[in-house]
């Protein structure tokens, strides 16, 4: 059974309802690195080393179910699966580059405090 996305679901302010679509420990870093373009399942576990096969799998059909990615299969032998941003995901790139800034700009200023 499919789940219902979670925006309809989510009550509150927008800001409530955008976060639910990119909750969860990978969801971003996964957005983030499709931002380059269409990768295969594999592809994505190599470039997210801390992530697990399950936890990736879940993730991703999170995000397709929400419509912020496209899972591409191809009829053939071994299967090919592809996973791209949807238009929707693409309209998260300034936002996904805004705090890749910001973590640049202060996670590496904190770490030299610290030192």
């Amino acid at each position: 059974m499919p789940r219902a996305p979670r925006q309809q679901s989510c009550t509150g302010c927008s800001v409530e309802r955008a976060l639910s679509l990119i909750d969860g420990k990978w969801k971003i870093v996964i957005l983030y690195k499709l931002l380059k373009g269409t990768l295969r399942f594999n592809e994505l576990r190599r470039l997210i080393p801390g992530v697990t096969q399950r936890m990736l799998t879940h993730q991703l059909r999170e995000l397709e179910a929400d419509g912020l990615i496209v899972r591409v299969v191809y009829a053939q032998v071994p299967p090919r699966v592809e996973y791209s941003l949807s238009t929707r995901g693409q309209s998260l790139e300034p936002v996904l580059l805004a705090l890749k800034q910001w973590g640049d700009t202060n996670l590496s200023s904190q770490a030299a405090k610290a030192a």
